[in-house]
């Protein structure tokens, strides 16, 4: 949380800018729309989910971090498309691979760990279109692009 209150927000051609606006008014009402939406369901928003103080105009959003929502709030269920972080917390790795294959959507996946093994075995598992390990959302233009389940609309793009 502290760390996140750290990201410096604002156009992406200024100064160790981090964080840029959201792509529209729309996007950037529904992703306040569901940030609001989470809280009124008892999410606990530990930072973030307004504008910031330091702009006052354009689509900036401070993220968002949650902690623990329930299985059915919105927050946790949706694909929300804007800077909003569910946190929550599993018993073992089987518990992490089953809440991660719950999800109706599959764009894409992250698994961090210090363990490179247990990353690859824990990636393997999961039902996603693309999956990250320590890092996230690099992509390259060889590579296609599409989700699984209910996320894209197939693959398309990319050479390989």
């Amino acid at each position: 949380v502290e760390e996140t209150r750290k990201i410096t927000i604002g156009q992406g051609l200024e100064p160790n800018v981090l964080l840029g606006p959201l792509v529209s008014r729309g996007q950037y009402e529904k992703v306040l729309g569901f940030v609001d939406q989470g809280v009124a369901s008892g999410a606990k928003l530990l930072t973030g989910g307004k504008r910031p103080s330091h702009r006052s105009h354009g689509y900036f959003m401070e993220p968002a971090i949650f902690d623990e929502p329930a299985h059915n709030s919105i927050v946790w269920r949706e694909e929300i498309f804007g800077p909003v972080l569910c946190v929550k917390r599993f018993k073992d790795e089987a518990q992490a691979v089953q809440m991660a294959n719950a999800s109706r959507f599959g764009l894409a996946a992250a698994v961090m760990s210090a363990d490179p093994q247990r990353a690859t075995r824990v990636a393997n598992q999961l039902r996603a279109g693309i999956i990250w390990v320590n890092c996230s959302q690099p992509t390259f233009v060889e590579a296609p692009w599409g989700g699984m389940k209910h996320s894209g609309i197939g693959r398309e793009l990319g050479q390989w």
